[in-house]
């Protein structure tokens, strides 16, 4: 039985994963954003265990998570939440890009410090659920993707950081799945929200779990993952 810290597991890629991995009997520590948010998922998820941290305020995550009991052994930390906010460079202003970066990026990275020494003696896995934009910027997705660029950055130079440590470090980049966030960005687009016309949530989730079961003796190090049709 493995033991997982999970951000995003109320919805979407998170949910799925969170499911999956709770009805094979694993561990899991959820990460919430309040108190109110934590009950939420332990309801959704009995005998899970919770964390809070705010992403949108990484500078206090170390304070946050200091104060509460925590996993003594960690399989894998898998960074599933974010956040998007659509529009274009010359129109967004400081306080949409800080608020993505805080979430999408820094957070991620802090949450990774702080938890490697337990990742290390458990030879854990880190896994950052990216996206395609990640891997190319398109018009009105500049905030977004260079938070997600970034992101990329930090697990390449986390994988070499904490090879010789027995850390795996895998990055997804799903296409557009049928999340909250996806109807988010539909309805910011002005286009219709068609759940069947994307990925389902459980598929990437299929994908994220495969990287997590490989044998030792291998690594996935990036996993692109598209619409089948």
């Amino acid at each position: 039985m493995g033991t997982h810290l999970i951000t995003g597991a109320g919805s979407g890629i998170g949910a799925a994963v969170a499911t999956r991995l709770a009805e094979r009997g694993d561990e899991l520590w959820l990460l919430a954003r309040d108190a109110n948010r934590a009950a939420v998922l332990r309801h959704l998820f009995p005998g899970s265990h919770t964390l809070i941290g705010d992403l949108a305020a990484p500078d206090r995550l170390s304070w946050a998570l200091g104060q509460q009991p925590q996993p003594v052994r960690l399989d894998s930390l898998l960074h599933i939440a974010g956040v998007v906010e659509l529009g274009t460079i010359g129109d967004l202003g400081t306080k949409v890009w800080n608020q993505t970066l805080a979430v999408n990026l820094v957070a991620p990275a802090e949450l990774t410090r702080l938890f490697l020494p337990t990742l290390r003696v458990s030879r854990g896995h880190v896994v950052f659920v990216n996206s395609s934009a990640g891997l190319t910027a398109h018009p009105d997705w500049g905030v977004y993707a260079a938070s997600k660029s970034g992101l990329r950055a930090v697990a390449d130079a986390l994988r070499g950081e904490e090879h010789a440590n027995g850390v795996r470090v895998t990055t997804v980049y799903p296409g557009r799945t049928a999340t909250p966030m996806q109807q988010k960005v539909r309805a910011q687009e002005g286009l219709p929200y068609d759940a069947d016309a994307w990925i389902a949530p459980d598929s990437v989730a299929t994908a994220i779990i495969t990287a997590l079961d490989l044998p030792r003796d291998a690594e996935i190090t990036d996993l692109t993952v598209r619409p089948g049709h």
